[in-house]
């Protein structure tokens, strides 16, 4: 499923490069503003402690980050990590005046980090666009330390017969939206195809724990629009 994607992730990484100014847009559109929610919600089971560090990968533009700072009153840090280079500009412009914040350019799959280095992990809406999950959670697990948790925010199965056909019918608008603001509907099919074709609940907590993670478990929000997985390196 990931290689059969692979040709098309080329064509989002252009996209991004080319809407980096509109991704905040964008995601405030197409979710309606929800999305928002669901990253509080990220931080609200992480329960982040004071002079903790925390790994954002597929960061965008710090969102997770700001969340994340606040949470702690800057009395901890986040390393944030993408590979769009736009998208950290962006970022760090947005964020500038927080403190305890690193940014750096680099892929999931190859995190410039030592061993151990985190004590929290999170990814919001990025591993379903990444080349190889086990690679990713594999870097998520090396990276962490002992007693770290691993966080995943990702789009998933929805478990409600109606909403799932509200849902597929809205999905057919996100190219149009994407068309309207980014001029090219492409790698906006993408994006909801990539989403269908993601793997479930089930079979990314059996990778998770594949990897090696411990109590393993996952949220439904908003009724498996959005899962909520989590995991500790024990």
């Amino acid at each position: 499923m990931q290689q059969k994607l692979q040709n098309t992730k080329n064509l989002v990484s252009e996209v991004f490069d080319k809407v980096y100014d509109k991704y905040d847009l964008m995601n405030n559109l197409m979710s309606f503003g929800v999305h928002k929610s669901w990253k509080k919600q990220l931080i609200y089971s992480m329960k982040p402690k004071t002079n903790k560090k925390l790994i954002d990968v597929a960061c965008g533009t710090g969102d997770i980050a700001q969340l994340f700072l606040e949470a702690t009153k800057g009395k901890s840090k986040v390393q944030c990590v993408d590979p769009n280079k736009n998208m950290i500009v962006i970022g760090k412009k947005k964020l500038k005046s927080y403190q305890n914040i690193s940014w750096k350019i680099a892929t999931a799959e190859r995190l410039p980090f030592k061993d151990s280095e985190f004590d929290y992990y999170s990814i919001s809406f990025g591993l379903r666009n990444t080349k190889n999950l086990n690679k990713v959670l594999s870097e998520a697990f090396r990276v962490l330390k002992k007693g770290g948790r691993f966080f995943c925010l990702e789009f998933s199965k929805i478990n409600n017969e109606h909403l799932d056909i509200f849902y597929q019918k809205y999905s057919k608008l996100i190219p149009v939206v994407g068309e309207f603001v980014v001029g090219d509907k492409k790698p906006y099919e993408y994006l909801v195809k990539s989403i269908k074709e993601f793997v479930d609940q089930e079979q990314l907590l059996e990778l998770m724990k594949k990897n090696k993670f411990k109590k393993c478990d996952y949220i439904n929000l908003n009724g498996g629009i959005v899962a909520l997985h989590s995991g500790w390196k024990i």
